[in-house]
């Protein structure tokens, strides 16, 4: 299996999580992370402390021509044009990063990966675009400022946490307005955009697209990881999905439900994603590739949740990732890999 650029910052079977926790005290957020997923821990969001938390809000701040409301909604100055861009990672909207930053940098055993995660260019891109800004400018201000935002945790990642290595999700709610006959930009056109911010890093990149969003624009932008629920929409885009597996793709399969009760087994999660996986097969999808280029997650954030909900979810993943890694060694020893 190819290694790529990033050497070891992937394995198989490896938990992570989305980011956002129902958390308000930062500190406990980092140190819940760095106990349930002490593999790939996820720097946490949190949406509740502060509404300058949230995905989007977290990320315009940074655009001089942008003020954000008490009540969050984002207003556009039409008077100021293209000023520069300052990303700023404080304790007003990056309170939980910089809280897992400090927690890993006193870790007598930092992980040797950490994950982070910004809003993708798409997803600011429609948000500015909502908030009153002219299509072509908005799409542009939010590649920008995703590429703007993305150096600035890999700066930091670099400056505090040396030797350890980033995986940076851009996090792509937006794309599901891609799945509609009329999106507001054209789907080459977004994939540019969104290849654009991929290859402004340097370290391992995926993409989050929750839900019944457009998988196959995610893909031709090329992640080096795809981050997707287990779900049946999924088979429709079985050949993309294995030309990104054969390309040394990963896939983070968001494998526990967040929008539904689960109990405190991962039996019926395991389940259904090995299904998916036997559905992939007959499809043509590479059986080895699916379980050695795998990592597990839940479905999407746990903002919503309660602390220990969140926290027991969280454990259901490393449950699962725990079998995926035991799958990726026997799938490995078939092959005689």
């Amino acid at each position: 299996m190819p290694s790529g650029p990033d050497g070891d910052s992937l394995a198989p079977g490896l938990a992570t999580s989305i980011g956002s926790l129902p958390h308000t005290d930062p500190r406990a957020a980092a140190q819940l992370v760095l106990a349930r997923h002490p593999s790939l821990p996820a720097a946490p969001e949190l949406p509740r402390r502060a509404r300058d938390e949230g995905v989007i809000q977290r990320s315009v701040r940074a655009l001089p021509e942008v003020r954000i409301a008490r009540d969050g909604t984002i207003h556009v100055d039409p008077a100021l044009q293209d000023a520069p861009i300052r990303p700023v990672l404080d304790d007003v909207a990056h309170a939980g990063t910089l809280a897992f930053v400090d927690a890993v940098a006193a870790s007598k055993q930092p992980p040797r990966r950490v994950k982070m995660q910004t809003a993708g260019p798409l997803t600011l891109g429609l948000a500015l675009f909502d908030a009153g800004m002219p299509r072509a400018r908005a799409f542009r201000r939010g590649a920008q400022l995703a590429r703007a935002w993305a150096t600035a945790l890999e700066d930091v990642v670099a400056d505090r946490l040396p030797g350890t290595s980033l995986v940076l999700f851009f996090d792509e709610p937006g794309l599901v307005v891609w799945r509609d006959d009329d999106p507001p930009l054209d789907h080459e056109a977004a994939v540019d955009i969104l290849s654009g911010a991929l290859a402004a890093t340097t370290c391992t990149t995926g993409v989050h697209a929750c839900g019944e969003t457009a998988h196959l624009l995610a893909l031709e932008a090329g992640p080096r990881i795809l981050g997707v629920d287990v779900r049946a929409d999924l088979l429709a885009d079985a050949s993309a999905i294995g030309r990104h597996l054969e390309a040394g793709g990963w896939v983070a399969w968001g494998a526990v439900p967040t929008d539904r009760p689960v109990g405190d087994s991962c039996e019926p999660t395991w389940r259904s994603l090995v299904m998916l996986w036997c559905e992939l097969t007959r499809r043509g999808c590479d059986p080895v590739q699916l379980r050695t280029q795998a990592l597990v997650t839940p479905a999407c954030g746990l903002a919503h949740h309660d602390v220990d909900r969140a926290s027991h979810l969280l454990m259901l993943a490393r449950e699962m990732a725990h079998r995926v890694h035991d799958h990726a060694v026997a799938a490995r020893l078939t092959v005689g890999a």
